[in-house]
């Protein structure tokens, strides 16, 4: 194992060596070390400029204002009159209910989509503890 220049030792076939754990948790770059540093202690004054600068008409200024004020919507909660996911016999239930949510306007169609891929993964859930269970049967048969 050669070391290598920048990047510390690396294995015959260019890998890093065990050990190497890379940049600590939490590092800061040594350029966003430098910009806090210079904007230290003029957060205030910065902001009360933005402000001015918005209300005086300046487009970049209100956007970058409205953005800190009423940022933009993450997700939300979502009710579906869903059945409870306890075999994969209630998956096509559970998927009719999002799509009449979705068709009645309840819901977005990406709020849909992602519902319909929970779902999917409970049917994945479900699928699998099957095979398995049938395999366990299986395995139980030969002597």
């Amino acid at each position: 194992m050669k070391p290598s220049r920048k990047n510390g030792p690396r294995s015959a076939d260019g890998k890093f060596a065990a050990g190497n754990p890379g940049r600590p948790k939490g590092a800061r770059h040594r350029v966003t070390k430098a910009v806090e540093a210079l904007l230290e202690g003029q957060a205030e004054a910065l902001t009360q400029r933005a402000i001015a600068a918005a209300l005086s008409g300046d487009s970049t200024a209100l956007r970058l204002c409205l953005e800190r004020i009423a940022p933009a919507p993450k997700d939300r909660p979502i009710v579906v009159d869903a059945p409870i996911i306890k075999s994969a016999a209630d998956i096509p239930a559970a998927l009719g209910a999002v799509l009449t949510a979705v068709a009645a306007g309840e819901l977005t169609p990406s709020e849909g989509i992602a519902l319909a891929a929970i779902i999917e993964k409970a049917r994945a859930a479900h699928e699998l503890a099957d095979i398995e269970a049938r395999l366990r049967a299986l395995e139980g048969k030969v002597p």
